[in-house]
């Protein structure tokens, strides 16, 4: 029997000055290459990551600029074209400013009310 994964990912720009993405997103991406049934949830900080159009490019450490930064949009748009589902706790976006009409189309939102019954759905859950 397949495994279902949920990986809730709250810990936002985890390592994106060091890569080009969110570690995270980029290890979902290969494991469902590999065949394993992953889902993801943004909560907390990481909602953010589900804001359609974001530009971090002449992002600048001092006089250090930052030749590859991070399009994390773009990295949960191709997780959807790759049937992985992609959800958002609403609350957390409402308490960040961030307006439905602004994420990225197929990220679907989720109110923290009925996070018991989405984990319920997974044989694992996990938390970054």
């Amino acid at each position: 029997m397949e495994q279902k994964v949920l990986s809730v990912i709250g810990t936002a720009y985890r390592a994106t000055v060091e890569e080009q993405d969110d570690t995270v997103l980029w290890l979902t991406h290969m494991l469902k290459t590999a065949g394993l049934d992953m889902t993801v949830l943004l909560r907390a900080n990481a909602v953010n990551y589900a804001v359609r159009g974001q530009d971090s490019s002449g992002l600048k450490f001092g006089k250090l600029e930052v030749l590859h930064p991070p399009k994390l949009d773009a990295d949960l748009a191709a997780l959807l074209d790759h049937d992985v589902p992609v959800y958002y706790v609403a609350d957390d976006a409402r308490t960040r400013g961030i307006a439905p009409t602004s994420v990225i189309d197929g990220v679907q939102s989720v109110p923290a009310g009925d996070l018991p019954s989405l984990f319920a759905g997974y044989e694992q859950v996990w938390l970054w």
